[in-house]
């Protein structure tokens, strides 16, 4: 017993002190008795500590290692965009812009020249609008629409809203253009300023085969105010447009009064062809063009009218296609109208210029397809009529009266609701003359219906 007691001392006291060659030595401090004073130390707990340590710093690294990979990827994306590079480099630029300009310029401004070009902030717009906005005016065409039931005639007082462009003050009149459509068949036009003020205008000269017309309103019916608010719309050149450049339009859109919708050139000299056969070449843009902008402007950046809205052209089967009838295409045919004499009221039907003939529409398709000229194709004549006195011939196509162009049978007759019996006018026809369609003046005197 003694001897064992104190080979388990000595096994204990060695194993303390670290010394063993061959394992022995542990195996028996394993063994050994324990006292339950002194409970000795457990492996599992120590290697349980290390364990946590070492997943908490895994963790943290890991974390550390996905922030520094996420803001590596982030970087990349925003250096990708730009967005770094306009941060440092606007500034820059705007010092060098104002140097240059010696002025203070802002976001959405139209900035000073510089050299030949002008800078443009892209996405305001207000500068030109309000520039422009003066020489806008809305329309309203008071009509009668009348229909036919079971043998009886109905007729209707309607209206229907358009827009128009101021191009002209002379001394009596302010000229505004507008779409053919817009005002044609008015029983009364009124026209609205910036200011609010409404004028009553009346129609001076209509082109249906373009879709153009002018009203004026006489200066005497507007008060000193409404003069000094409104102003003259600047003509540009549309021939000068480029694919994508920036346009503006502005037009009494559905009858809500005046607003405005941006977009680009989408296409220039886009080819359409009209129910009637008539073929054009028009302005397109991406700017909204809906019912009641028609007749307004079509704006370059530099607040010039390039193209007149025609919600007409484009209809309403499609969305981001508006289009424009182009200035330099629309200057001759309006300054012919604006030349022509103001008749202000319509005659009385009893008291209205007749002709004596039946007419039918040649349009451009049945034109091209027969090869005559577009107009009001003459099919009778009544014996005894001004238009046989004046030698007005069955198959005489008419396409001038007055000075005005006649491209249907209801453009003449239209026309000749301002016309009393008694006038004398200039009158144009197509005639065959040896196998081709010549032109012939000839002088009229309106007869009376009776």
């Amino acid at each position: 017993m003694y001897e064992q007691e104190n080979v388990t001392e000595n096994a204990v006291t060695r194993n303390t002190s670290g010394a063993s060659e061959n394992g022995y030595f542990d195996h028996i401090s394993n063994a050994a008795p324990v006292s339950p004073a002194e409970p000795p130390k457990k492996a599992k707990p120590e290697r349980k500590k290390t364990g946590v340590f070492r997943k908490v710093a895994l963790s943290v690294s890991l974390g550390l290692c996905f922030g520094l990979f996420a803001g590596l990827g982030f970087y990349a994306v925003q250096l990708g965009t730009g967005q770094f590079s306009q941060k440092e480099e606007a500034p820059e630029q705007e010092v060098e812009r104002d140097e240059a300009e010696n002025t203070p310029t802002g976001s959405g401004q139209l900035a000073a020249p510089v050299g030949n070009y002008i800078n443009y902030t892209q996405g305001d717009a207000s500068a030109v609008v309000k520039q422009v906005m003066p020489a806008m005016v809305s329309i309203v065409n008071n009509y009668t629409s009348t229909a036919t039931f079971w043998g009886q005639t109905y007729s209707q007082n309607e209206a229907s809203s358009g827009s128009g462009i101021i191009v002209q003050e002379n001394d009596k009149e302010l000229l505004i253009v507008s779409n053919n459509h817009v005002v044609e068949g008015a029983d009364h036009l009124m026209v609205t300023f910036i200011d609010g003020t409404e004028a009553e205008a009346v129609i001076k000269g209509l082109d249906s085969e373009m879709d153009l017309a002018v009203v004026a309103v006489p200066l005497s019916s507007l008060s000193q105010e409404t003069k000094e608010a409104i102003t003259v719309a600047t003509l540009g050149d549309s021939d000068t447009l480029e694919l994508g450049e920036p346009v503006i339009a502005i037009g009494n859109a559905l009858g809500y009064g005046q607003s405005v919708s941006g977009g680009m050139v989408s296409a220039l000299a886009r080819e359409l062809t009209f129910d009637d056969g008539y073929t054009g070449y028009f302005i397109q843009t991406d700017a909204a063009i809906n019912p009641g902008n028609s007749g307004g402007a079509l704006l370059n950046m530099d607040g010039e009218v390039v193209g007149i809205n025609s919600s007409k052209i484009g209809g309403t089967y499609v969305e981001g296609m508006g289009y424009a009838i182009p200035i330099t295409t629309a200057s001759p045919i309006i300054a012919d109208l604006m030349e022509r004499q103001t008749r202000t009221e319509k005659v009385e039907e009893d008291d209205r210029g007749y002709l004596g003939v039946s007419l039918q529409t040649i349009n451009a398709q049945y034109a091209q397809v027969f090869g005559m000229p577009q107009g009001a194709y003459v099919y009778s004549v009544e014996p005894g009529s001004a238009a046989e006195a004046a030698g007005i011939l069955y198959g005489d196509v008419i396409v001038s009266f007055d000075k005005q162009k006649v491209s249907s049978a209801n453009d003449l007759s239209s026309t000749l609701e301002y016309y009393s019996e008694g006038e004398t006018v200039e009158i144009k026809v197509m005639r065959v003359m040896n196998g081709q369609y010549k032109t012939v003046e000839l002088q009229i005197t309106l007869g009376s219906r009776s």
